[in-house]
């Protein structure tokens, strides 16, 4: 039983009640009633006699087992002995066992699990009957409903997933915005971590607002695909996405609901019965000959020098210019390999930094020719490194010596930084602002204007196909398009002259 009087704070009546741990340790819990003392002493008493009945301590965190959760509850719950008899036995019986063998938190607890459960509940061999079963999985409904209830009141959980489903009819109500969370929690393990990033930041910025918002199930979108259309609608309309973004969105929305879809909670992709938004042609920023020049020169000496130059002599991707390390430069066959990547993500609201020996696509792990002046500069980086770690002695961190691209104390150059000072770089030397990856399309188009097909700047790029190097710089051929233009103009008016003369 919880203990508990009353005391006034600042003339109003606080409840104080008492309780002990699972350590056997005395606790006590504050509750305003919000009752002035003068004239509520009578209504003060009756809400603490109500809040020692229904109170139930706090004994878990979000981490605490959904059955060790279930199991501390019912023994601290005030039910009638009849009820605790019959809660006991089912919970034992059926419920702990299972969710013994899952293993789910309080937290992490879904309408599919418990959909699971019953489902499991209804081949149980050893229960005798039919009318047996059907009370079984009533019961058991019963106990987590009200399990999870208390949960939703303790603030462990926003919603309770029991409320979503009728386990004697197999009806089940999943709303879109709880789905699509549980979905990306099971595609963590399958996916690489970047892209399991970009798909979890647009639900939790965007997706689940939205449809949470909205309240609509699985089957409200499989019957109204129209929901979905509107969603797309609000995001370039309102928002002001662009038509790119919202189709990753879409990408997005339908591998979610095909998974709905395969695991039998709808009976069809409602994002297959959309139109997705046409996608924008990106027409990129680059640098001529003589803006690189200047580029070259405002960067001389610059910490970014050497990223500067990679990016806009090979096409290196920042991702590539980060991880590029010292093995994979080999002097003696004057090649340079790319073929490990660091990146930095942001996930749950931190700041990640990914290691991968593994490029974007497989055809960007290449490999290229290292030119004179590049061998040079590096050879001269090498010994600098060397001489910084001599002055620094054990304050030079040790870590990243595999790195090319390292401070003077040793630490890895940061992806981040990179673009950051770089933009520094370009205001301050009164440049055209253009993106740090900006320079991987100058190298293109420095590429194409040195009589360079495509085929070749895919290799050189490592593009996945030639489609893509076409698709990104379609805006080279426009050069070939004036010239034909100006081929057609030069004959134009001797073809009008016969004309005349005829």
């Amino acid at each position: 039983m919880v203990a508990g009087h009353l005391r006034i704070q600042n003339g109003i009546y606080q409840m104080i009640l008492s309780y002990k741990d699972k350590q056997n340790k005395r606790k006590t819990k504050s509750i305003s009633t919000h009752l002035p003392v003068k004239g509520n002493k009578k209504k003060a008493e009756a809400m603490l006699a109500k809040a020692r009945k229904e109170f139930i301590p706090t004994l878990w965190d979000k981490d605490t087992d959904f059955s060790t959760f279930l199991s501390d509850w019912i023994e601290l719950a005030n039910f009638s002995p009849d009820t605790y008899a019959d809660y006991y036995m089912c919970l034992n019986t059926y419920i702990v066992p299972y969710f013994d063998t899952v293993k789910r938190s309080i937290t992490s607890i879904t309408v599919n699990d418990l959909d699971t459960f019953y489902k499991d509940l209804q081949k149980n061999a050893s229960i005798p009957t039919s009318e047996s079963l059907k009370t079984t999985i009533s019961l058991s409904h019963t106990i987590i409903k009200n399990g999870l209830l208390y949960a939703v009141k303790s603030g462990w959980i926003e919603s309770n997933p029991a409320d979503k489903l009728n386990p004697s009819t197999g009806d089940i109500e999943i709303l879109f915005c709880d789905f699509i969370l549980e979905w990306l929690e099971m595609m963590k393990s399958s996916v690489d971590l970047n892209t399991y990033a970009g798909y979890l930041s647009s639900a939790k910025s965007s997706i689940v607002p939205y449809f949470k918002e909205k309240g609509y199930t699985l089957r409200d979108l499989e019957d109204n695909p129209k929901f979905i259309q509107d969603y797309y609608s609000y995001e370039m309309n309102v928002v002001g996405l662009t038509s790119n973004t919202v189709i990753h969105r879409h990408a997005n929305i339908r591998k979610c609901l095909q998974y709905a879809f395969q695991v039998g909670l709808i009976k069809s992709n409602p994002a297959d019965r959309v139109e997705r938004p046409q996608k924008n042609v990106f027409v990129s920023e680059y640098y001529d000959t003589q803006e690189l020049d200047e580029l070259f020169q405002a960067v001389k000496g610059d910490p970014i020098e050497l990223p500067v130059i990679l990016a806009a002599f090979y096409g290196m991707r920042r991702s590539e210019i980060v991880g590029l390390k010292w093995n994979c430069i080999d002097f003696e066959k004057k090649t340079i390999s790319i073929q490990h990547v660091v990146t930095d993500i942001y996930l749950d609201g931190h700041l990640v930094t990914i290691e991968k020996d593994k490029t974007k696509t497989k055809s960007s792990t290449r490999t290229l020719p290292l030119v004179k002046p590049f061998e040079d500069a590096l050879i001269e980086l090498k010994e600098q490194q060397k001489q910084q770690q001599k002055l620094c002695g054990n304050a030079y961190n040790k870590d990243y010596l595999e790195y090319v691209l390292r401070d003077k104390m040793g630490n890895r150059i940061k992806p981040g930084y990179v673009s950051q000072h770089f933009r520094i770089v370009l205001t301050k030397n009164n440049l055209k602002l253009i993106r740090f990856h900006d320079l991987r399309h100058s190298c293109a188009s420095l590429l194409y204007a040195n009589g360079v097909d495509l085929k070749a700047i895919q290799e050189w790029l490592g593009h996945s196909t030639i489609t893509t190097t076409a698709n990104t710089y379609t805006h080279f051929d426009f050069s070939k398009k004036v010239q034909s233009a100006e081929a057609i103009m030069g004959n134009y008016p001797a073809q009008m002259e016969q004309k005349r003369e005829g």
